[in-house]
């Protein structure tokens, strides 16, 4: 009975010609995940013991009394990360569930995933497949909390349309999969203000993912090329908001690119560090809170930085650039792009301008995150702040 979600894309006459578009079991990761960002609830399936899954992002009440029903006899309970987990002062060696009773809702279960100060709940365990249940939430883009019910109930057997079924083991080798799906797509000449010349390179990836690659001038592929990874930032690159200062790293890259004879700026799909747009607003809220970047995205449960340098990796070899320099600050880049095969001979540093509302985001990132942001330290030691955060 579980596996009726999967006959959808399974051997459906019987001719044996399973798989023609995908593996069942990549497929099932995609439907999981639309199912996910639909706010319907999926089984995930780990060594013969299937869990039921519900996001708490999008919960509503319905949804909630729906999933109980779905659940019954047994209640569900609350699945967070292990950062999370610590952030509500309980043990974070891994991730935590909490029970919650019938009288916890929506809200209330929402709260127990995002919201700084909350009351504490009685820790019960997790499951094997949990850490696989809180990537599928973190690929959806969606808040890694989850509610988790019996996969064996009644209730689940018995739903329709039936739940997709989604292997545990797929779940983690899905981000490989869709970066081994990227290839180019279309590409068009786009002269810039400033009259930069543009080639602009759209790649697209096995789930409808578009990061671009845009060639600043006509680099020369036999010598390192100067490189900048940019991950899309709305609110800075699009509005100029003074939050951050991805706009201006954006805008000042252009320029440094042409003196240098040309060069390639990646585009990537990988708002507020990985996060995603809805979730790196949730930051943004909970830094007016007091929180500095780094623990804004502990409490919510995400490491301080979820992107994967495989998606440039990938665009650069398509590209046949394999020996850059780098247009960044932050050396995690330099090393998630050598550890994957690229030749990176060096760093150019990119400084954007320090005013008053994004202060103290430059801050966190150069005392916490290790950025090389030598002028946001020499300005905190000129004014007397050593290392403390403004």
């Amino acid at each position: 009975m579980l596996r009726r979600g999967q006959r959808l894309w399974g051997d459906m006459s019987g001719s044996g010609k399973s798989g023609l578009f995908g593996t069942p079991e990549q497929v099932g990761v995609e439907r999981g995940l639309a199912e996910f960002r639909s706010g319907r609830p999926i089984v995930l399936e780990a060594a013969g013991k299937p869990v039921a899954l519900l996001p708490v992002d999008g919960l509503t009440d319905q949804g909630l009394a729906s999933f109980r029903q779905l659940s019954a006899p047994h209640r569900p309970y609350l699945l967070i990360a292990a950062r999370r987990a610590r952030a509500l002062g309980l043990d974070g060696a891994g991730p935590t569930g909490l029970a919650i009773g019938d009288l916890h809702d929506a809200k209330t279960i929402f709260s127990l995933a995002a919201d700084t100060q909350v009351r504490r709940l009685a820790p019960v365990p997790a499951g094997a497949s949990a850490s696989a249940a809180l990537e599928l939430a973190k690929l959806a883009r969606l808040l890694p909390a989850l509610l988790v019910g019996d996969g064996k109930a009644a209730g689940v057997r018995a739903c329709e349309p039936p739940l997709m079924v989604v292997a545990a083991d797929a779940v983690a080798q899905f981000r490989q999969a869709t970066i081994e799906s990227l290839a180019v797509v279309a590409e068009a000449t786009i002269p810039l203000h400033g009259s930069f010349p543009a080639r602009f390179v759209i790649f697209r990836d096995g789930v409808g993912g578009t990061p671009v690659a845009v060639i600043v001038g006509a680099p020369d592929l036999t010598q390192p090329v100067l490189v900048r990874l940019h991950s899309a930032c709305l609110t800075g690159d699009v509005f100029g908001s003074r939050r951050c200062d991805c706009g201006d790293q954006l805008r000042l890259a252009l320029p440094q690119i042409e003196q240098h004879g040309g060069g390639i700026i990646l585009y990537l799909e990988q708002e507020g560090r990985g996060l995603g747009l809805v979730n790196k607003i949730r930051t943004y809220q909970l830094q007016d809170a007091g929180l500095d970047t780094v623990d804004a995205n502990t409490v919510l449960g995400f490491n301080d930085d979820e992107r994967d340098y495989g998606v440039a990796v990938r665009m650069l070899q398509v590209l046949g650039c394999t020996r850059v320099r780098l247009l960044t600050n932050n050396p995690a880049k330099l090393d998630g792009l050598s550890h994957a095969g690229i030749d990176v001979s060096g760093r150019v540093p990119l400084h954007g301008p320090i005013n008053s509302d994004n202060r103290r985001y430059l801050t966190a990132k150069a005392t916490r995150a290790g950025h090389k942001l030598d002028h946001i330290l020499g300005a905190l030691a000129e004014a007397g702040e050593g290392g403390r955060e403004p």
